[in-house]
């Protein structure tokens, strides 16, 4: 692939992936079910984000493919745990990218009502394809714009937060913390609810994992790499926890929904229409930000599964300018797929539904990541080739074990969550029928090999 990545254009891919319009609309469902201690389960996403981003820096320097974690599972874990991540992971963004475009859709279609939703869908839909068919370079440097207006949104939205807290914007004089424990106190649904939205928040902190499989594609990745993780993991934790605290310190909790930008709806209520409607171009603008990221991991997955001999081996082609354009266009055919369904049920309960569904998958890449630097720093330790590692995840084994079993945590959670429980019904298999197929498959090769 072609190694035309700079450090900037890595860590603003990262959090193009992050940063999405299910960050602006999607809030609204963590504070309905949290209220304002919905503070304290994005800041405990935060921290599974860095032991995770630490665990994929020590494998990305050490081995910078751009199979990523599909690659390091099936050297670390088994081929047959690689096929089920691999897919799982795929199937994460196919039904994440088109929820950015739908909602992209819905944007425009309130701009044009002539034009319907699906069909600005499949426009944006075309341009994400477009941008991922460039010189990865270019790719890279639409990304670094895109998800620049989005940083540069919320750092205006902290600052408007915080004149309103203290009385210099609005007629309401300084607020204090009267919104912030009113209508019910910190935890209005008691401090269980945290956990309850826990894989919500854990789709949200999705998208940082694309630095790994960005790394075959980069300069110089023993430099950028660390200084991508160590920068995106710090940046994502103050673009969430800062607005959200200031968020649920102007807006009550109650007021919350998916139906609208939660943001959005603070700004109007203190008279601030205008910066209000600017947030409809900023949510624009994340979900095809978002989608152009999403459609690169998806890409990039399926491509290191083609290689891997776990998908069709055309899928495994790269065009003239360095890029894996047979996977891209499959993914983004299969995405197109998805936008249909949201088509023929255009409703918040299924958004909520696709978002559980990719909350699963990706918590299961993220689980594999943390998983196979285990095992690799325990193969290394082993064999006394530790010393040889040119960046090492600080406080091992603590901080994978964290990784790991906090998620699992997160997953147990949606069995006892009616909102969530379909969604994991729904994302097993996902995973173990990849597993299950690769088995099958394995094992008629080896009974074909010993009859000839």
């Amino acid at each position: 692939m072609n190694r035309g990545l700079k450090n900037r254009h890595l860590q603003l891919i990262s959090l193009g992936g992050v940063i999405g319009s299910g960050y602006f609309l999607g809030t609204g469902y963590v504070l309905e079910k949290a209220g304002p201690a919905a503070v304290l389960a994005y800041l405990l996403g935060g921290v599974i984000v860095l032991a995770v981003m630490l665990c994929l820096a020590e494998l990305a320097v050490d081995k910078p493919v751009s199979g990523s974690f599909v690659t390091y599972a099936r050297e670390h874990i088994s081929p047959t745990w690689a096929c089920g991540v691999g897919w799982a992971y795929w199937t994460t963004w196919v039904a994440y990218v088109p929820s950015e475009m739908i909602a992209a859709g819905i944007l425009m279609n309130n701009c044009i009502p002539e034009v319907s939703q699906l069909w600005w869908a499949v426009f944006f839909g075309l341009v994400v394809t477009v941008l991922n068919l460039f010189h990865v370079d270019k790719f890279g440097e639409s990304e670094f714009w895109l998800s620049l207006v989005k940083i540069i949104a919320l750092l205006a939205f902290s600052v408007v937060a915080v004149l309103i807290l203290l009385g210099i914007l609005g007629d309401q004089g300084p607020i204090g913390t009267s919104v912030l424990l009113g209508s019910g106190g910190f935890a209005p649904n008691g401090y269980w609810s945290i956990f309850l939205t826990m894989v919500i928040i854990l789709v949200n902190f999705q998208g940082t994992e694309i630095i790994g499989l960005a790394a075959g594609e980069c300069k110089n990745p023993e430099k950028s790499i660390p200084i991508a993780v160590r920068n995106v993991t710090w940046r994502v934790i103050a673009l969430y926890i800062i607005p959200v605290t200031l968020l649920v310190s102007i807006l009550p909790w109650d007021k919350a929904s998916l139906a609208d930008s939660v943001f959005a709806a603070a700004m109007t209520q203190y008279g601030l229409n205008r910066f209000a409607a600017l947030f409809a171009f900023v949510i624009l603008t994340a979900a095809i930000s978002c989608s152009n990221s999403g459609l690169f991991g998806a890409a990039r997955a399926l491509h290191a599964l083609a290689r891997m001999d776990m998908a069709p081996e055309s899928l495994g082609h790269i065009n003239g300018n360095g890029m894996p354009s047979r996977a891209i266009i499959v993914s983004i055919f299969a995405c197109w797929l998805v936008i249909l369904l949201y088509a023929f049920a255009p409703d918040s309960a299924l958004y909520t539904y696709l978002l559980a569904v990719s909350g699963f998958t990706g918590a299961i890449a993220w689980i594999s990541i943390c998983w196979s630097q285990y095992r690799s720093r325990m193969k290394k330790i082993a064999e006394g080739t530790e010393a040889a590692l040119r960046y090492k995840t600080p406080l091992f084994p603590y901080v994978t074990l964290f990784g790991i079993w906090s998620q699992v945590i997160c997953l147990m959670v949606m069995a006892f969550t009616p909102d969530l429980r379909d969604a994991l019904y729904a994302g097993i298999p996902m995973l173990v029928v990849p597993m299950a197929w690769y088995r099958l498959r394995e094992r008629a090769r080896s009974v074909v090999r010993v009859l000839r």
